[in-house]
């Protein structure tokens, strides 16, 4: 690596003047050649990836995101030695620049387009949030001026210039996109507010804002939701994009009046993030390969039921990405669309605009489709249209909140649907909650607790092809950086599945109740949410108070 004197920051002076003169014309003829000329003109290879290097602390707080992508340059450190990785000669032109602000020599490597823009996302993102100094630092009389006429993408790793409140409230965000939150409260009290985050399910303060500048915090929130700031008094819903270096984020943002000033709940839905294959849900073994036929069939109606929250958009995602092919024709109505699906035409709910789930079906069901998913089953009426397509032909994959697979059928009764229309159509009923898994890092064995703990029933263990012998042994959340010292890091899927036999239609015929329904699925071979828990317990994934928390053994 060619070195430079402190008194002189050319970072090519090694190369002489005699040589500066000989290439000037061939460095002036590089702005459009591929970055290959470049690098054999400043003598020296081009690097596919900088990720042995670490980004330089000294220039990420010099210059924002926003100028290192405008110049393509990141500035990188290699043991002492400060570099900066350029692709082009716009980027070579401005190390110059870059060197006097360091106050230190900088020495140019090349590299990859490609490989500059991942290092300067994953710098930026990298960097430990600032949202704590920032409210410390909070100066009331320099936030007051006027937000509204702010963009409405915004990108949070840019926070160069940004007005207090408005880097509060993209440093906010951005901790909580960095967290994997679902979910951003900012909640209001007497002399404070408070900003949670719900991460893996459970919600966790994060920080403490000072009442004093609530008003504008709320305001700017709204403004990036497109929602009036000047109504107090009536709940509100807005939606908004933000950017965080490459990955998309959708906001889903409603406000509630309450005794304090209004409370604020924002849904993270990033679209960055990848969907999961119904091989990764959780679901055990033969479950999975009786789910897998079922959604192989070519009618019939299929639902996934649970509480908000409780992954029935996952698996539904999962399942189509399982069964997509290009000789089928899929159609979606989702409120919202949260993931997007290749080869899937997907359409948005909008209720405001008269598009609800039952009149999106009557139009959905004249664009020939083989299979169709409704987000959810909310009234009567998209019932009968979802069953009827179902018996017309069509696979109808839906949600429905129940708080068990056998309670789903009596939902569709109490809704006024007829109990043969029921019995014909429903193919399987997949009730389902999540729980929290046990960090990797950090997880010991908990002896104690396998006291209090029923043993799973041979029937589970012989229809997963498993023996007591094989699992894993019960173990404890500790607590490590890497799960944030809660002892938890990602969630699984507990699994409850009723397949509609000739038994179950019997007592959908005569109006059976949920109980025995139940008991008929559980003597063709169903296993309670409970059982699959203590399953995953003994397997150590999770741990008795998680399951305990969503259901009941």
């Amino acid at each position: 690596m060619p070195e430079t004197t402190p008194n002189h920051l050319d970072p090519v002076s090694e190369l002489g003047a005699e040589s500066l003169v000989r290439d000037a014309d061939s460095l002036d003829r590089t702005l459009d050649e591929p970055v290959s000329t470049l690098a054999r003109l400043l003598r020296c290879n081009v690097l596919d990836s900088l990720a042995h290097l670490k980004a330089n602390p000294a220039f990420l707080k010099r210059f924002g995101i926003a100028h290192a992508r405008s110049h393509r340059v990141i500035g990188v450190l290699d043991g002492d030695a400060a570099l900066v990785a350029v692709c082009d000669r716009a980027g070579y032109d401005h190390l110059d620049v870059i060197g006097r602000a360091l106050g230190r020599p900088v020495t140019p490597v090349v590299a990859s387009a490609s490989a500059i823009d991942a290092a300067i996302n994953l710098a930026y993102a990298d960097r430990s949030s600032q949202a704590q100094q920032v409210i410390d630092a909070i100066d009331r009389d320099s936030v007051l001026r006027e937000v509204s006429g702010l963009a409405s993408r915004e990108d949070l790793l840019d926070t160069e210039g940004r007005a207090p409140i408005i880097r509060l409230v993209n440093h906010l965000l951005f901790d909580a996109v960095k967290a994997g939150a679902s979910d951003v409260h900012i909640q209001p009290y007497e002399d404070r507010v408070i900003v949670r985050q719900r991460i893996d399910g459970v919600l966790f303060d994060s920080f403490e804002i000072p009442k004093a500048v609530q008003e504008e915090v709320l305001t700017r929130v709204k403004v990036l939701g497109r929602m009036n700031i000047a109504e107090k008094r009536l709940p509100q819903d807005g939606r908004a994009t933000v950017q965080l270096g490459d990955r998309t984020v959708d906001l889903r943002i409603a406000s509630l009046p309450t005794s304090h000033n209004e409370r604020i709940v924002i849904r993270l839905l990033d679209k960055s993030a990848r969907l999961y294959s119904l091989a990764e849900l959780g679901m055990p073994p033969h479950y999975f390969d009786i789910f897998r036929k079922l959604i192989s069939r070519d009618h019939g109606m299929v639902l996934v039921t649970g509480p908000t929250g409780s992954g029935k958009s996952t698996t539904l995602y999962g399942a189509l990405q399982e069964i997509n092919s290009h000789d089928l024709n899929v159609l979606t109505l989702e409120d919202p669309i949260e993931y997007q699906l290749d080869g899937i035409s997907q359409t948005q709910i909008n209720e405001k605009k008269g598009m609800t789930f039952a009149s999106g079906m009557r139009s959905v069901l004249r664009q020939d489709p083989d299979i169709i998913m409704v987000g959810e089953i909310r009234d009567a009426e998209t019932a009968v249209m979802a069953i009827q397509a179902s018996l017309t032909g069509h696979l109808v994959f839906s949600t429905l909140h129940t708080n068990d697979a056998a309670s789903a059928v009596t939902r569709l009764l109490d809704l006024g649907i007829e109990p043969y229309l029921v019995s014909s159509s429903l193919v399987a009923s997949l009730a389902q909650r999540l729980v929290r898994k046990l960090c990797s890092e950090c997880k010991q064995p908990d002896p104690t607790a396998i006291g209090r703990l029923p043993k799973p029933p041979d029937s589970l263990l012989a229809d997963q092809g498993i023996s007591l012998a094989d699992l894993k042994g019960v173990y404890r959340p500790v607590g490590c950086s890497a799960c944030r010292q809660t002892g938890f890091r990602g969630r699984v899927g507990l699994f409850e599945l009723l397949v509609v036999d000739d038994a179950c239609r019997d007592l959908i015929q005569t109006r059976g109740n949920a109980s025995q329904i139940r008991d008929a699925g559980l003597a063709a071979g169903m296993h309670l949410l409970s059982t699959d828990g203590v399953l995953k317990i003994h397997q150590g994934i999770t741990t008795l108070d998680e399951v305990l928390r969503v259901t009941s053994l």
